[in-house]
């Protein structure tokens, strides 16, 4: 056992170590991918053994997914949860992505894992579906005739501009807001908002 993994009296101190493994394994997860990071790897740059890892978390996968659980419990909180913005700002807000943003966690996990029974494959597929939900109440606020519908409809959006930013090296999400704009005030009744403002899908 090496000095950073003792208290002061020698004992393990369980909860520094475990969030430097997850505090390593966010940063090298994210920057060379989950197959391409070994445990070796994420020890040292956690700065434990591989015991004290394995104490903490039962294998990579566990590790895995806790890493994924931790990106965001809350279901995009800081967008759905605003008071100040109407629903159809809310949800439009979902789409106010920086392109620098890396390519969202949950689809980076499901495309390397490619193993739908993996853990984090699971929590990544229960993720992406309470997304499409908070979506679809939102709308559902909103007055949408078909909240379910426009719900996945965004949620397909979402994930396809994140997609597409990182593949083309560009910004996808303001072409993605133009279209989801005009998808959320079609789903409207008329004169369902001040803030709306009824379009054509952009060519």
């Amino acid at each position: 056992m090496t000095e950073l993994e003792k208290g002061p009296t020698g004992s393990r101190r369980g909860r520094g170590a475990r969030e430097r493994i997850l505090g390593a394994s966010q940063r090298l997860f994210r920057e060379q991918g989950i197959n391409r990071t070994g445990m070796d790897q994420l020890c040292a740059a956690a700065e434990v053994s591989k015991r004290t890892a394995y104490q903490h978390f039962g294998g990579k996968d566990e590790l895995v997914a806790e890493y994924l659980r931790r990106f965001d419990p809350t279901v995009l909180s800081g967008v759905f949860d605003r008071p100040d913005l109407t629903p159809r700002q809310r949800l439009l807000a979902a789409f106010d992505v920086p392109p620098t943003t890396p390519l969202c966690p949950y689809i980076a996990a499901a495309v390397e894992l490619h193993d739908p029974q993996h853990p984090a494959s699971r929590y990544a597929r229960d993720y992406k579906t309470a997304v499409a939900a908070r979506l679809t109440d939102t709308a559902r606020e909103a007055g949408a005739a078909d909240p379910e519908k426009l719900g996945e409809q965004l949620a397909l959006l979402l994930d396809g501009a994140a997609a597409r930013t990182r593949v083309i090296d560009a910004d996808s999400f303001p072409t993605a807001a133009a279209i989801a704009a005009v998808l959320i005030d079609n789903a409207l009744p008329a004169g369902g908002g001040d803030d709306r403002g009824r379009g054509e899908l952009p060519g």
